[in-house]
């Protein structure tokens, strides 16, 4: 994730053990977020209320 990201491995680490929404810089969560974007991840934004309606994280068809 480092590598692909180009944020530094402390600062994963950190971010990792934090509870709660990340406490970053955008350009670090944006960097993070092209980079698992890049590796198949889509985001889900919240769509509901009910179980199974809230934001998440799914992989694209086909990625392994």
């Amino acid at each position: 994730m480092a590598v692909a990201s180009t944020v530094s491995l402390p600062s994963i680490k950190r971010l990792e053990g934090q509870p709660g929404p990340l406490a970053a810089q955008a350009r670090t969560i944006e960097a993070l977020v092209k980079a698992l974007e890049s590796a198949g991840v889509i985001f889900v934004e919240e769509n509901g209320e009910g179980p199974g309606e809230g934001p998440g994280v799914r992989l694209k068809k086909g990625v392994k």
